[in-house]
């Protein structure tokens, strides 16, 4: 992709996911009824339940586009993998976060080694990981290649983050929205976390946008200065 396109896209797409979370600020705080069991504090599902989504996402993104690279060795597909596990890594945290307040409330306490909750904790070790592993060698191509290869490590364990509440005894709730046989919640409720899902989304897919363009530019810059460096020696 262009990096000035790939900049104007990532633009736009920041400022529709800015302007869709507004929105949905207003939607959950003025529109969307309070749940009748866990009070106020469910409405903190309007942003715990995206940054799940968008932490597979990217962290997926991550290990598909590693898996082009190892592949095909194509540079760019190593800048898209980068570029996502940097969002996946932001997102994971504020998914934490959030569900930790959420916890202190539900279960009494902020963290519990709940399968689900594990394997998310897991997931962000793996990723943290995957940036020391880029950097543990002189060779950037070998780092990046080892990196490749723990991202798809990572990619094993999404599966188990969206699976576990099934496999494992578990505090952490089934879904209640996004059910293959249809949600159990209001219909209300449903509407405000769509609102939620695409708003959060196209803000990371702006952001992921920004960072690839950025990425691939850094990239260039060193590449033109080391064939100059070599020109001029």
């Amino acid at each position: 992709m262009d990096l000035k396109k790939a900049g104007r896209l990532g633009v736009g797409l920041s400022l529709a996911g800015v302007a869709g979370i507004m929105f949905m600020h207003w939607v959950v705080f003025f529109w969307a009824p309070t749940e009748s069991t866990m009070g106020i504090i469910q409405r903190i599902n309007y942003v715990h339940v995206p940054m799940a989504w968008i932490t597979e996402l990217a962290f997926g993104l991550t290990a598909f586009a590693s898996v082009i690279y190892l592949w095909l060795g194509d540079d760019r597909a190593d800048a898209a993998a980068v570029a996502a596990a940097e969002g996946g890594m932001y997102f994971c945290v504020a998914l934490l976060i959030a569900g930790s307040l959420w916890g202190r409330v539900a279960w009494g306490t902020f963290w519990t080694w709940d399968a689900r909750l594990t394997f998310t904790l897991l997931l962000w070790f793996i990723f943290l990981g995957y940036f020391l592993v880029r950097r543990s060698t002189s060779n950037p191509h070998q780092g990046r290649r080892l990196g490749a290869v723990v991202a798809i490590i990572g990619g094993l364990d999404i599966p188990l983050i969206h699976m576990s509440v099934y496999w494992f005894p578990t505090l952490h709730p089934e879904p209640v929205y996004l059910r293959p046989d249809g949600p159990t919640a209001d219909s209300a409720f449903v509407i405000t976390l769509i609102v939620a899902f695409f708003a959060y989304t196209l803000l990371f897919l702006g952001l992921l946008s920004l960072r690839y363009g950025v990425e691939v530019a850094e990239r260039e810059w060193v590449l033109r200065s080391t064939r100059l460096n070599r020109a001029t020696s």
